[in-house]
């Protein structure tokens, strides 16, 4: 293979769902997709295998890897001609929660090879594409003539797909209360929607004008990306592109295992909770084991607790997303992601249990249990790689959605958004403050645009001193958020843990400061639970303090100059300093 052409052609590959990425977030209207980039896009093969993904959501890598394959062999490409775009949520399809809904589109580029040369993988799960079978179809104009290259796809979370409450979260008892749940379906045939399916889909859904922006959205990454492919084809040639992607695929697993080869053999373990499941008090038990041996690397988690009839269940494809972050985290970050690193990614997650639920379990806080799960993969590889993990971190996605009638439009609005929190300490510094953790990568949502397009006004929203885990390194800030509705009712629901324990430290860190979630914190104060769903008036308040990280290492060897400048900029008080660190600050 040609070096320089290798480069070449694996950049050229990653840019298409970049430049999809950017179409994406340029056309949405929600804020959720726009500004807080809560999407990603990707490109698969035509044997299905993962070839390039952007990174908008780092979340998303098991489940563009179990979603994609699965949609297209359950709808079959003999129904899909050029210019055709399936559309899915399906949780037990190799989905998620019911707000991340996937566009597939396949892409058909000139080719002089017969399809037999592709082996295995179209004949057997396919038969004959439309192309090559010689269908009449027409072909819109930019997708590219000829034989299937492949398929992009983009996974945007929707701000409302129905349900039992606005935003579509809340502490529902199965999948059916979630929202609309979409088999893969034609959305776009010969390159327009389908417009009975399209209302069929928005019919289901609140905030119809958002949500009808974002699907179209999500159409023109698709095509942005399809065009970009077939050029790619047009200049480099068919079969040229094909052999470089099994070079790279190839190449990419070579790194992996090399890269699980240098890390530590041997079993290790660790578990930890949720701090509820949103109906009971009873925690929820995640157990994990990481068995890293000659095979290269195996997560097994096996001993996690039974789904629950609550909104703590996940899905394998997030399960095996986290999985996949963490080891992501563990090697080279140069290597590359596709299916020759996924090939590396074993997981065992028994059916029935919260790390692989199964139908009709609710499964709207999944992310919630992932990000729990991946902290504590973090923890169980604590002691053999301590100069690269972390304390605990916020460890939760900290939902916040609510909705009603817009005062002032009349229109029935949706909003949602997730609130950052404390990052665990490592071994060399602090951990940083009001952050997303591990896969979750969303932005802020700016008060000004927050308060330009909804009934609502952030009264407060800072940093939380004193909420960081102290240690020889301190754990990052957890923030306070605070929702005040002066002329509207909406419903409002928290989505989110951590109010009962505060993250953990590691090698004698102290823990971080727990969340607390209340309502009307100036008035007729109450605490809330940190899944619940009620009923506002105006002039209600909903106040968000997410838990700082865990910290590291023992307080009392921290620099003093660093427990100094806490001091000066308000992260630590003057009491708290000499109560955690002692002496003088």
């Amino acid at each position: 293979m040609d070096p320089i052409k290798f480069e070449v052609i694996r950049n050229a590959l990653l840019e298409a769902t970049e430049e999809m990425a950017i179409a994406l977030r340029r056309s949405a209207y929600s804020t959720n997709i726009k500004t807080r980039a809560d999407f990603s896009c990707a490109f698969f093969d035509r044997n299905l295998r993962a070839v390039a993904q952007s990174f908008a959501q780092p979340n998303h890598l098991g489940s563009f890897t179990e979603l994609v394959p699965r949609a297209v062999r359950s709808y079959g490409l003999e129904n899909l001609a050029p210019g055709d775009a399936i559309l899915t949520n399906d949780p037990y399809g190799g989905g998620v929660h019911l707000n991340d809904i996937t566009l597939i589109t396949p892409v058909y580029a000139p080719s002089p090879l017969p399809l037999s040369h592709f082996g295995r993988g179209v004949t057997e799960w396919f038969g004959q594409p439309s192309a090559a079978r010689g269908d009449a179809a027409p072909k819109p104009e930019g997708r590219g003539e000829g034989d299937l290259f492949g398929f992009v796809a983009s996974l945007a979370h929707h701000v409302d797909v129905g349900g039992g409450a606005p935003a579509s979260i809340g502490a529902f008892r199965e999948v059916f209360q979630e929202g609309i749940i979409i088999p893969p379906v034609k959305l776009i045939a010969q390159g327009k929607i389908v417009p009975d399916v399209f209302r069929l889909v928005l019919a289901q859904i609140r905030s119809k004008h958002e949500t009808g922006g974002d699907f179209r959205a999500q159409v023109a990454a698709n095509n942005t990306g399809a065009r970009r492919l077939t050029a790619l084809v047009e200049r480099m040639g068919f079969d040229e592109v094909n052999a470089y992607i099994d070079e790279l695929i190839a190449y990419t697993e070579l790194r992996t295992r090399s890269g699980v080869a240098q890390l530590p053999k041997g079993e290790f373990s660790a578990d930890g909770y949720l701090d509820n499941d949103g109906y009971t008090d009873q925690r929820v038990h995640l157990v994990a084991k990481i068995v890293i041996d000659d095979d290269g690397i195996l997560f097994d988690l096996t001993g996690s607790d039974p789904q629950r009839r609550a909104p703590v269940n996940s899905t394998y494809a997030q399960t095996f997303s986290g999985c996949a972050y963490v080891l992501k985290c563990l090697i080279d970050p140069d290597v590359p992601t596709n299916a020759g690193f996924y090939n590396c990614v074993r997981v065992i997650a028994p059916e029935g249990t919260v790390v692989n639920c199964t139908s009709p379990a609710p499964v709207v806080g999944g992310w919630e249990t992932q990000l729990r799960l991946t902290d504590i993969l973090f923890k169980a590889l604590a002691s053999v790689l301590p100069d690269k993990m972390i304390a605990g971190t916020k460890g939760m996605i900290c939902h916040a959605g609510f909705g009603g009638m817009h005062p002032r439009t009349g229109e029935y609005y949706c909003f949602l958004e997730t609130i950052a929190g404390g990052y665990g300490a490592r071994a060399a510094s602090d951990g940083p403050d009001a952050v997303q953790t591990h896969g979750q990568n969303t932005e802020n949502a700016p008060i000004e645009e927050t308060e330009a397009s909804y009934p609502v006004r952030i009264a407060r929203y800072e940093l939380i001193n004193d909420s960081g885990g102290a240690g020889k390194f301190r754990g990052g800030l957890g923030i306070r958020r605070d929702y005040l509705f002066p002329d509207s009712s909406p419903t409002f629901t928290i989505l989110a843990d951590r109010d009962r324990e505060g993250p953990w430290g590691l090698f004698g860190g102290h823990a971080g400061e727990r969340a607390y979630y209340i309502l009307n914190p100036d008035g007729d104060t109450q605490r809330l639970g940190s899944k619940v769903t009620l009923e506002l008036q105006p002039g209600d308040v909903i106040s968000y303090r997410t838990c700082g990280g865990g910290g590291y290492g023992d307080p009392h060897e921290r620099d003093p100059e660093l427990v100094r400048r806490d001091v000066r900029e308000g992260k630590v008080s003057v009491e708290r300093a000499r109560e955690v660190y002692g002496g003088e600050s």
